[in-house]
């Protein structure tokens, strides 16, 4: 008897350039996370969502376009987050963010919340990702 084997597919949703995407892309993820059943480490992949989604907005989205979000149930204990946007520029961790900086910190917490991170080539613009151990 040949068994099939279900590969786990990402959830994915597109997001226009709109502050209200950022929230919007939480309550998402929030959903997925629920259904999965992933609890542990939900409050830091919801924090990566946010930061990585408004670094999109803010650094790589063009004006009348938006972003795609993918995110991969923990197949092999592993939860992947993608952020795809078609703006110019490569995300950079910042360092020297002064205490009154409003700004300039998002991939500093990514770093320090997600298991790994980095980001992607892709045609045009990157994808940005980051991964959890769950």
């Amino acid at each position: 008897m040949n068994a099939e084997t279900q590969l786990p597919f990402p959830r994915e949703r597109f997001y226009r350039r709109e502050r209200r995407s950022v929230p919007l892309a939480r309550e998402f993820v929030r959903a997925a996370l629920v259904e999965w059943g992933v609890g542990e480490r939900a409050e830091a992949v919801l924090l990566c969502v946010s930061e990585l989604a408004t670094n999109a907005l803010r650094h790589g989205v063009p004006p009348g376009r938006g972003f795609q979000l993918y995110v991969w149930p923990p197949a092999g204990g592993v939860l992947r987050l993608e952020v795809h946007d078609s703006g110019d520029g490569w995300p950079r961790v910042r360092t020297g963010a002064g205490p009154v900086d409003e700004g300039g910190r998002g991939l500093l917490l990514v770093e320090a919340l997600a298991d790994k991170w980095g980001v992607g080539e892709r045609m045009p613009g990157k994808i940005v990702w980051c991964e959890f151990v769950v």
